[in-house]
């Protein structure tokens, strides 16, 4: 089975100063989860997504091709990371999760792909 397991930031770097979203600590911890992953052949693809007021929504419902600067949703919470990882099942699914936390110190949303 695959998952999406998404990084979920809720400002708090930006309320402690920081301007990368990771300490020293949390990108060391995320780089040890994620050489284990990879190591175990769990990882299809993961990577870090540039803060929302970097995006664009583009919408052609109309026919035409209306742009917009900045998040399609304005929250204080938004995803900052993400991995596709093949697991046997949901339980391991949780527990990959719940490391993923630890190691971030942010909270995962976990959902499986269709």
């Amino acid at each position: 089975m695959q998952f999406l397991v998404n990084v979920i930031d809720d400002g708090q770097a930006e309320a402690a100063g920081r301007t990368h979203s990771a300490t020293a600590a949390e990108a060391e911890a995320v780089q040890a989860l994620n050489d284990r992953l990879q190591s175990d052949g769990r990882i299809v693809f993961a990577g870090g997504l540039a803060a929302p007021a970097d995006s664009v929504v583009v919408d052609t419902r109309s026919g035409d091709v209306v742009t917009t600067e900045g998040p399609v949703v304005d929250a204080a919470e938004y995803v900052a990371g993400f991995w596709v990882l093949d697991l046997p099942d949901v339980e391991t699914a949780r527990a990959v999760a719940a490391e993923a936390s630890t190691a971030c110190n942010r909270m995962i949303e976990l959902r499986p792909l269709l």
